[in-house]
């Protein structure tokens, strides 16, 4: 504020002085309404300013404290957005819809078109290493040729004990697969035609304590459900949330309808709900799609206990990251628990029945599949069984997850602990000449180079082909204009890369996670491993704790 106060100061002294020509050819009795015009408008100017910077430091002081400053629009003047903007619908309530103007759809051919039945799935495996943090040899108490029931404890942390990680399905261990160093690959299960359960003695939510919650969910396997922000870890035994956030939708490109498992599972997100209440003082809070045409009459807008908030805008509007940044931020030296829609419906079973069970809906989708096509099946199945008899001929890549942040793998592999997804493209194995100077073949992006902004419905047949290679990590803004958060994703990988710890945290570090800066690594014209970067730099940052 110094700085612009000097500078305003120094603007207005060289006017003062550029019109002394003309105040010394005016008579003494005529006035110099040009000076005093110029000395009003100068005092407002700086006014406005010092209003202007209070103004946002108050909002930073208070974005510091967790005060959620959209909300209750902090500062000394009601926002332009406040008063000219977009009204809220009607079913949001004050303060409780959000909507973004930052993002950017990718559409794709080869969203699903129906649902169905799980029969053709027969494998699924547990992985130790979709678990930040795990030890990569952790204790498995189980061995080839065992029978399991779903709920059985499969193996543990060997640092955190307690925390017990279970069986999705009932069946027969068939292999223990070791990675690099004889590290725990995966854990193949064999399923039963029909689930059998493990029995856990559930204790009563409105009775128990938290205490007593918290070593029930440790010892069934519903620990391993929670995420904590920052560095998307399972928490710690005595963790505690300032806040639980829950989004119900997914805006990445084909992602599977998440109303399809809610539909089945009402009862049991309404009890996961009141479980997670008992776990943070503070709220749980419920992110949902504005998007649709009547979000307080759909299946989420029937839950209670939670604080609901609609979110309208382009991908990545329906990542929890972005929603907690415009809910209620992460401050510093605090922790919140994310759960996706998935998890809510485990452990809300598990505290009605006392049965771990993993239903999922996988979405098998892309340009690569006969049929897209979305299958109600278990936790962690078989990639190949899910495609198996659907795949279109050529050169494919299957990708657990969506085209942003998923994983490349064989159809011999298994989905990761929280997929809902399987795309299938067409290997990029070819080159352009001068494809960037010459943009014939339609694609999505954001430069208008190319003219797929004139067409926005428009769905393109995708490949992996990046169009490039990694080059100078210039400054271009794209990050930024893609990101509907407050950070400068730019400048933050930078400070990761260089390995300065408190950039890092005062560049927003705590508040992401990979899929928040996924997008950013698509439209990036430098070609730089964005999700990877922001890996190494949370677990530098974990380090230090």
């Amino acid at each position: 504020m110094k700085s612009l106060t000097v500078r305003l100061t120094a603007l207005l002294g060289c006017v003062l002085l550029s019109t002394e020509g003309f105040s010394q050819a005016s008579t003494a009795a005529s006035p110099n309404y040009l000076l005093w015009s110029l000395i009003v408008v100068g005092i407002l100017i700086l006014v406005a300013a010092i209003i202007s910077l209070s103004d946002n430091l108050l909002q930073i002081e208070a974005e510091k404290h967790g005060v959620n400053t959209e909300e209750d629009d902090f500062g000394l003047f009601p926002s332009l957005s406040s008063m000219f903007g977009k009204t809220a619908p009607k079913y949001a309530g004050k303060g409780k819809y959000h909507k973004l103007s930052k993002g950017f759809d990718i559409k794709l051919v080869g969203a699903s078109t129906g649902v169905t039945d799980h029969a053709g799935v027969t494998r699924f495996a547990v992985k130790p290493q979709n678990f930040n943090g795990m030890s990569p040899i952790p204790k498995v108490v189980v061995e080839a040729g065992d029978e399991v029931k779903a709920g059985d404890v499969i193996y543990f942390d060997k640092k955190v004990p307690n925390v017990q990680y279970v069986s999705p399905v009932s069946g027969e261990i068939v292999e223990v697969v070791r990675g690099a160093k004889r590290s725990i690959a995966e854990i193949v299960i064999l399923a039963d035609k029909e689930n059998t359960y493990a029995q856990h003695e559930t204790p009563n939510v409105e009775t128990a304590s938290r205490e007593d919650l918290v070593n029930y969910m440790m010892a069934s396997g519903a620990w391993s459900l929670l995420n904590q922000r920052p560095f998307d870890i399972v928490p710690a035994e005595d963790a505690i949330p300032k806040n639980i956030f829950i989004s119900t939708f997914s805006s990445a490109p084909l992602a599977v309808d998440m109303s399809l498992i809610a539909k089945e599972n009402i009862t049991a997100l309404q009890k996961a709900i009141d479980v997670l209440t008992k776990l943070t003082p503070g709220k749980v809070y419920l992110g949902l799609d504005a998007k649709v045409e009547d979000p307080k009459s759909s299946v989420f807008g029937s839950l209670t206990g939670a604080e609901k908030h609609w979110f309208a805008g382009k991908h990545p509007y329906g990542n929890v990251g972005v929603q907690i940044h415009h809910m209620a931020p992460i401050a510093n030296g605090t922790t919140v628990w994310t759960l996706g829609v998935n998890e809510m419906v485990t452990l809300g079973h598990l505290f009605l029945s006392g049965e771990y069970k993993t239903p999922r809906y996988v979405a098998v989708t892309g340009a690569g599949v006969t049929k897209p096509v979305t299958v109600k099946t278990y936790q962690g199945a078989n990639v190949g069984d899910l495609v198996a008899n659907n795949l279109n001929e050529g050169n494919n890549r299957i990708i657990a997850g969506d085209v942003l942040t998923g994983q490349a793998v064989e159809a011999s592999e298994y989905l990761n602990f929280k997929d809902s997804q399987v795309t299938v493209l067409s290997e990029g194995d070819y080159y352009e000449l001068f494809g960037w100077l010459l943009p014939i073949n339609p694609r999505p992006s954001i430069s208008r180079t190319f003219p797929a902004f004139l067409m926005p419905n428009f769905e393109f047949e995708g490949d992996t082909n990046t169009h490039g290679e990694s080059r100078a990590f210039v400054v271009s803004g794209q990050y930024e204009s893609v990101l509907p958060m407050d950070i400068y994703p730019q400048y933050l990988m930078k400070a990761i890369m260089t390995g300065d710890f408190e950039k890092m945290e005062g560049l927003g570090i705590n508040e992401l996670s990979e899929e928040d800066v996924a997008l950013c690594e698509f439209v990036c014209t430098s070609k730089q491993p964005l999700q990877s970067i922001l890996r190494d730099g949370l677990d530098m940052m974990q380090e230090q704790l």
